[in-house]
């Protein structure tokens, strides 16, 4: 079997591989992607159509990502005629007082944020409960439609000349003397970076070769309430033990103006091949009760159901690095999908032999 050269192979085509494959291209690289499944696939972690944008985070480093990746996102979407992510602003609430603490965060740094008493966000959106705590509001929040936000920078990866091959599992990379070679079964690439933005199937494709973290994989749900009248449906989180968010839920949600519900951090382990896509009843438990206690405006029993993947690092922080000829993408942990054009071009610039931008995101800063 004849081994072709590229000058970047990328193995993953979700949000953040599609998105390297773009930035690449348009660098003028010769670029292979190479997918497991088909496109629009749902067995990994960017499938459907909507996740959250927003720019509150109790921590300023992602709330200055967010300002970077808010730019990335417009020109993307004047790359492709049409809009990807819908701004609707985006509501911050429960008895965790976070909230308080990301206004001031988001305040000191010039972005556009209210906090509200808890009567006035009842008055302005009627169909939920808030508690004492104060209720924040940050306009630039918004959903993003990642299916066709992928197909979108894929798009323009092949408009740019890159080459992109589904269907092609990769069964293993290894590196040699000229980089490193990827080798699916009826072909291999090797090019002098490989772009490892694998999600799930990361760790088992580069154990052995990359001192990587614990990279946890747990399954996790999302469910689709139908509100009881019309009304304004903004994303929100809720904070407290169990964080919750919700949004509306696009073509997803198989109902029109359906909110999709879900819970951050309790998922079931699993891998990649080993997740079994059935929901757990304890979770839909779980949300029907929030749903009855904090959002009477939702009909309290779901009208769908779906599972996703997090692949989650201890504290959260993505991995944006480079060791050897591997480029480690791995903007996990449930919260990555917002920054897909930003981690795009850092992947880029990791496989041109930029340095890494940020430590945290460093394997250094993950391995202690």
């Amino acid at each position: 079997m004849s081994t072709e050269r590229a000058d970047a192979i990328i193995v993953g085509a979700g949000l953040a591989g599609s998105a390297a494959a773009r930035a690449l291209a348009r660098r003028g690289r010769s670029v292979v992607l190479v997918e497991a499944s088909g496109p629009g696939h749902r067995r990994g972690s960017s499938h459907g159509s909507a996740r959250i944008f927003r720019r509150a985070y109790p921590d300023p480093l992602y709330v200055r990502l967010t300002g970077q990746v808010q730019v990335l996102w417009r020109e993307l979407a004047a790359e492709a005629g049409e809009e990807l992510v819908t701004t609707t602003g985006a509501v911050d609430f429960g008895p965790a007082r976070l909230p308080e603490k990301m206004y001031q965060i988001l305040t000191a740094l010039g972005v556009p944020a209210e906090l509200l008493p808890p009567g006035a966000a009842a008055e302005r959106w009627p169909g939920m409960s808030f508690g004492p705590e104060p209720v924040m509001f940050h306009p630039d929040g918004g959903v993003i439609d990642p299916e066709r936000a992928m197909a979108a920078m894929r798009r323009a990866a092949g408009a740019h000349g890159a080459r992109l091959f589904f269907g092609a599992p990769v069964l293993r990379v290894e590196a040699d003397h000229e980089g490193a070679i990827v080798h699916t079964a009826d072909r291999s690439w090797r090019a002098p970076a490989v772009i490892v933005a694998a999600g799930a199937w990361l760790a088992p494709l580069l154990g052995g070769q990359v001192p990587l973290p614990p990279l946890v994989v747990t399954q996790v749900q999302a469910f689709h309430h139908v509100p009881r009248e019309p009304g304004p449906w903004p994303p929100f989180i809720y904070y407290d033990e169990v964080v919750r968010y919700g949004l509306p839920a696009g073509r997803d949600g198989e109902v029109p103006g359906a909110i999709k519900l879900g819970e951050h951090g309790l998922g079931t382990v699993t891998t990649g091949d080993g997740r079994d896509g059935i929901v757990n009843p304890a979770a839909r438990a779980r949300v029907g009760a929030f749903v009855r206690e904090h959002l009477g405006g939702l009909e309290p029993d779901p009208v769908g159901e779906v599972t996703c993947l997090y692949t989650s690092t201890a504290n959260e922080d993505f991995i944006l690095d480079r060791h050897g000829p591997f480029v480690i993408c791995s903007p996990c942990s449930g919260h990555g999908a917002k920054f897909a054009p930003l981690v795009g071009e850092i992947a880029a610039g990791l496989a041109c032999g930029d340095p890494a931008p940020e430590r945290r995101f460093t394997l250094a800063a993950h391995l202690g």
